[in-house]
């Protein structure tokens, strides 16, 4: 499965990769926004704990199924 990948990272064009790079980029923004939420002791923002664990989750959760997106993009 990695080598379908791999070849077909290859075959796109110049465009193509570069989309596929900046998904990836935001898809690491989502993930480390939504750790950054989760487990930062002085939030900027005053939210409650328990809100403020769930956007993080929220975040997390969108950063998965992005990931997932990818995958199946450069699976075909």
């Amino acid at each position: 499965m990695l080598n379908n990948i791999v070849n077909n990272i290859k075959k796109k064009s110049l465009k193509e990769r570069f989309l596929l790079v900046l998904g990836i980029l935001f898809f690491l923004v989502y993930l480390i926004l939504g750790l950054f939420i989760i487990f930062m002791k002085n939030f900027p923002l005053a939210i409650q704990p328990n809100y403020r664990i769930a956007f993080g989750v929220l975040l997390i959760v969108y950063a998965s199924i992005r990931f997932f997106r990818i995958i199946n993009d450069n699976v075909n």
